[in-house]
């Protein structure tokens, strides 16, 4: 347990990842402080669910799949009976329902694990010439086999593979913030490269490098932080009206959108 000043000088260190944020993630979202406090008591509530309530000393990644919201926020503790701090959001693209083959992005608490191994993007296109997984050497946070629900036929749920990933730079990282994907999470390729170099939810893969394995997919040059998390959690905010602070993207970009891109994850 630490000490009321151990707590404070944990929590100093760990926002100053705000700083690296801002220099180094260029889609980013002004959240206001009510917004960024209610999203840290849904992280809560949805910790809770799964008895993990008392997690702190490490990154989480939220994102809420809400077709009015399309975000993603990380989240820092100190102590469990502290309130959640935001560390930066940006926009995302979530499941969209609607066409075969199309799931509506799982709500829950998601462990990222080296059980589930994450590889890095080709940087090749696709049929419908889209780099589904954006530039080569990007990497693909694998979550796992889970239980999606269809957003196609009579519903229902069936396996899906899920993954937080980014996209094609040119046709579709500019479409960030509606619902565009298959299922997985997209994500700018600069948010991508921020947690990966950070390492922000690499707690499990560093203890495999702590304990002596090499593992191809991490770079040698990361900086991992010393608050390194292990989740991904999904809700639903299921918000009625867009907020000011999570835009949808302009007619340009959804005007240079080619046939097949949402088939891209």
């Amino acid at each position: 347990m630490l000490t009321p000043e151990e707590a404070a000088e944990e929590t100093r260190g760990a926002l100053d990842m705000r700083k690296r944020f801002a220099r180094d993630v260029n889609r980013r979202l002004h959240v206001p402080l009510t917004d960024q406090r209610a999203y840290g008591q849904r992280l809560q509530a949805a910790l809770d669910e799964k008895d993990l309530g008392a997690l702190a000393g490490e990154f989480v990644i939220l994102v809420d799949r809400s077709a009015n919201v399309q975000a993603l926020f990380i989240y820092f503790r100190a102590m469990p009976d502290e309130p959640w701090l935001m560390i930066g959001a940006s926009p995302v693209a979530t499941g969209r329902p609607g066409e075969f083959d199309h799931f509506l992005t799982p709500l829950g608490v998601f462990e990222h694990t080296p059980l589930n191994m994450d590889f890095r993007a080709e940087g090749t296109m696709n049929q419908n010439n889209i780099r589904g997984y954006g530039r080569r050497d990007m990497r693909i946070y694998d979550l796992g086999w889970v239980d999606g629900e269809r957003g196609w036929g009579k519903g229902g749920y069936s396996q899906m593979r899920f993954q937080m990933h980014a996209t094609d730079p040119d046709r579709l990282e500019p479409l960030l913030g509606i619902r565009h994907s298959k299922g997985c999470v997209r994500i700018p390729a600069t948010l991508n490269a921020f947690i990966d170099h950070n390492g922000i939810i690499d707690a499990e893969y560093q203890a495999l490098v702590d304990s002596g394995k090499s593992l191809w997919v991490l770079h040698s040059d990361r900086e991992i932080t010393p608050w390194a998390g292990r989740f991904i959690v999904v809700v639903d905010s299921e918000r009625k009206t867009r907020p000011a602070w999570s835009p949808a993207p302009g007619g340009k970009a959804r005007a240079k959108v080619p046939a097949g891109a949402d088939t891209a994850d």
